[in-house]
């Protein structure tokens, strides 16, 4: 099952023709930047206070292969703009048309969907769990919130994963700093505002560091129902 249509979204970040290790790689990426934007502007675009990359993660339930799990996670999409968000949502399959075991994840742009990840190693996640039949509409809420900066302290969110299961959906919301109490907390009232969550649902704060130690992350679901 395809997460995007045959109709294809250009993306045009070139950022990953540079090679590692190039002296110049931030200055071209830096220079990239700056043309891209103005282009945009010009064309009278509206750009977005982040830029965002849509990630897809899909295994085929019971098989167990060789591959890591960063190997599985594959890029969809990028954009920066009002406009060119739209182009891209609009060819993404509905959570509802994916098969399980199949995680989607939406990032800020140079920020892999990795506990791992610099970005992401100091922090966690807070998690909703979701009847099937709802978690599309729940997922959509939260990416218009990402995408248009609705949340509080944004500056500390990495981005959002649905992880699409047998029985149930789960949504997670992931933060940089787990130990910054403030943050965490006043996240949590905001992603239950904007998502107008009913009162019965439960919210479960985790940081990455714990889940790497037990081991419970959603990476070892692939084969659960």
């Amino acid at each position: 099952m395809e997460i995007v249509e045959k109709k294809e979204v250009e993306n045009h970040n070139n950022a990953q023709s540079i090679l590692p290790g190039d002296s110049l790689a931030s200055d071209v990426v830096d220079k990239e930047a700056e043309e891209r934007q103005a282009r945009e502007l010009k064309a009278g675009l509206h750009p977005l206070k982040y830029k965002y990359v849509f990630w897809y993660t899909r295994r085929t339930p019971g098989v167990r292969t060789q591959t890591s799990y960063e190997d599985n996670i594959k890029k969809i999409v990028g954009f920066s703009t009002v406009e060119t968000f739209w182009v891209c949502y609009c060819h993404l399959a509905r959570p509802s048309s994916l098969p399980s075991p199949t995680d989607l994840h939406l990032f800020k742009e140079g920020i892999r969907p990795l506990w791992e990840d610099s970005a992401n190693s100091s922090g966690g996640k807070w998690i909703i769990r979701f009847k099937k039949v709802v978690s599309g509409r729940f997922w959509e809420d939260l990416v218009l919130a990402l995408v248009g900066d609705q949340l509080e302290y944004s500056d500390s969110i990495c981005g959002a994963v649905l992880s699409i299961r047998f029985n149930e959906d789960i949504l997670s919301v992931w933060n940089r700093n787990a130990s910054d109490h403030q943050a965490v907390m006043s996240l949590r009232d905001s992603i239950k505002r904007h998502l107008k969550l009913p009162h019965s649902y439960v919210m479960e704060y985790k940081p990455h560091d714990a889940s790497l130690r037990d081991n419970s992350s959603y990476r070892n679901t692939w084969l659960s129902r």
